[in-house]
């Protein structure tokens, strides 16, 4: 819960307004231009919010731009927003604009224009990707208000300009879901030594800006506290951040200048994704670090803003599911992007069975890395790691290993207890003519299967078929006496044909038990 302010504070207000502080002077002479203030809050609600309006007027009445203030958001079209230099969110807090004003704002930066996030603007359209790129982090938590120190990173910007290299103030101070450093400039910091509450491991961005496609993006978490407003150096502070989001001064906000990756190996968990909708983290013991990307269901989407796309040339996952399976798209920029490729995800037996799934990428796009999901109902697979590779490779043989009495229909055949046995379990007392399907196991794109099998009876021939015990023949192999119930042989045979469906074994022989199961394999 974003933390309530005294009501004490409402007396500060009146106070600031009566004592107004004279406004900050220009610095040069901007042509005249004008600046919306968009205050919409659709959750917490900051009392701050008046006082901040107030500002920004009282700072464009000394720097030759006017504002027009409104929690509106149909203000939000393409014919209104050309009147503008700037937007400042002015501490919105939750959804405020739909999907029609969202692509007015999206084509009016894109076009060239400015905006300004002050404080709970990064805690505004969570679901709304472009925006968490524009903005640059979102909120995740703050501590009491409290006095910390500001590392001012940058001084030559006009926003930091005139600043010593820190700054002691007191506010609330923002934690974010993903540090924004390598997609921004940052500006200023926080000192984590300084207060409590820090939970950024000690690299702590407060303050940044960043180029957002033709346009200019300027973000500050200051701004909480009533009394922020009167500081003459946080008003130096906003004015230097809506002038360069205007485009009224230039100012290096660059982001950090690190090449695409080259080498083979960007490799990064499942779960450290910096935008989602409906996943979540998952526990599993077999994992990389105990943690997968979960709770996957048809629809969902991650986008990881620290893989950047550009020279991908194939995609690996290592995966697991209990599921329905389905298909993991690659994509570059949003959820919705540019689509580089696919890879399908069976069910692999059980969410702690991980194997991984492989696919080339086409195309040469210059974006962060967005997966999207699909599948039947439910939840559909969990991911462990990721990787992208930047040369063109082979996708190495994928295998799906499952249990012979494992099956989800059968006819004739029952488990049979073996001590020497994969789980102490075999397919067992299988006689010529039985069968035993398996619908967790999709045929598509199936090479070669090897079956893992004791015999002391007389052997026989298992027939590979997709669909049902009577469909689609994709091979068959040979298995004979190997001595005893107890005595294990693999043999492999290669698969013909490319049929979606179940996987079905069907078995023929002599008179009397044939032989058992123990494992199956299927490579692809």
């Amino acid at each position: 819960m974003r933390r309530v302010m005294r009501r004490g504070l409402a007396l500060v207000a009146a106070t600031l307004i009566a004592t107004q502080f004279a406004p900050t002077a220009a610095q040069a002479a901007d042509p005249a231009y004008q600046v919306l203030v968009f205050s919409k809050t659709a959750g917490f609600r900051h009392d701050s919010i008046p006082t901040g309006i107030q500002t920004i007027r009282d700072l464009g009445t000394a720097n030759n731009f006017t504002v027009t203030a409104t929690e509106d958001a149909n203000a939000f079209t393409a014919a209104n927003l050309a009147q503008f230099k700037a937007v400042v969110f002015l501490s919105t807090t939750g959804d405020v604009l739909n999907d029609t004003q969202q692509t007015a704002f999206t084509n009016y930066i894109n076009g060239g224009g400015g905006y300004v996030g002050i404080h709970a603007a990064a805690d505004t359209e969570y679901d709304w990707p472009y925006y968490g790129q524009l903005v640059g982090a979102w909120f995740k938590s703050h501590p009491a208000i409290q006095q910390a120190v500001v590392k001012n990173e940058d001084r030559t910007h006009p926003a930091t300009s005139g600043l010593a290299a820190t700054w002691t103030r007191t506010d609330e101070w923002y934690n974010y879901r993903t540090n924004p450093r390598s997609t921004v400039h940052v500006l200023q910091s926080l000192d984590e030594t300084s207060y409590s509450g820090g939970e950024m491991s000690g690299d702590h961005p407060i303050t940044w800006c960043h180029p957002q496609a033709s346009g200019r993006s300027f973000y500050t978490g200051l701004g909480h506290t009533i009394e922020s407003y009167a500081d003459p150096n946080y008003r130096n502070l906003l004015l230097g951040g809506i002038r360069y989001a205007a485009g009224m001064v230039q100012a290096n906000c660059n982001p950090p200048t690190t090449p695409p990756p080259t080498g083979d190996t960007t490799t990064v968990e499942g779960e450290a994704f910096t935008s989602q909708s409906g996943v979540q983290p998952a526990g599993h013991a077999g994992a990389s670090g105990g943690t997968t990307l979960g709770f996957i269901d048809n629809g969902d989407w991650a986008g990881y803003s620290s893989v950047n796309t550009q020279n991908a040339k194939s995609f690996s996952a290592k995966v697991s599911s209990a599921g329905a399976g389905g298909t993991i798209t690659i994509r570059s920029g949003s959820q919705t992007g540019t689509v580089l490729g696919t890879v399908a995800v069976p069910n692999t037996g059980s969410w702690d069975t991980f194997q991984t799934v492989s696919a080339n990428l086409t195309g040469n796009v210059t974006g962060p890395l967005f997966l999207s999901f699909s599948g039947g109902a439910g939840s559909l697979f969990d991911i462990d790691t990721l990787t992208i590779s930047r040369t063109t490779t082979t996708p190495p043989p994928v295998s799906t290993t499952t249990e012979g009495e494992a099956y989800t229909s059968q006819s004739g055949v029952q488990p049979a207890g073996h001590g020497g046995a994969s789980g102490g379990t075999t397919l067992g007392y299988i006689d010529n003519g039985d069968w035993a399907g398996y619908s967790s196991v999709n045929t598509q794109n199936a090479k070669t299967f090897a079956v893992k099998y004791s015999s002391a009876g007389a052997g026989g021939t298992i027939t590979i078929r997709s669909g049902s015990q009577t469909g689609t023949v994709l091979g068959s192999i040979a298995v004979t006496n190997t001595g005893s119930w107890d005595t294990f042989r693999t043999v492999t045979t290669n698969l013909t044909g490319n049929v979606t469906g179940p996987l079905f074994l069907s078995f023929s022989g002599g008179a009397g038990s044939l032989f058992d199961i123990d494992t199956f394999t299927i490579t692809r």
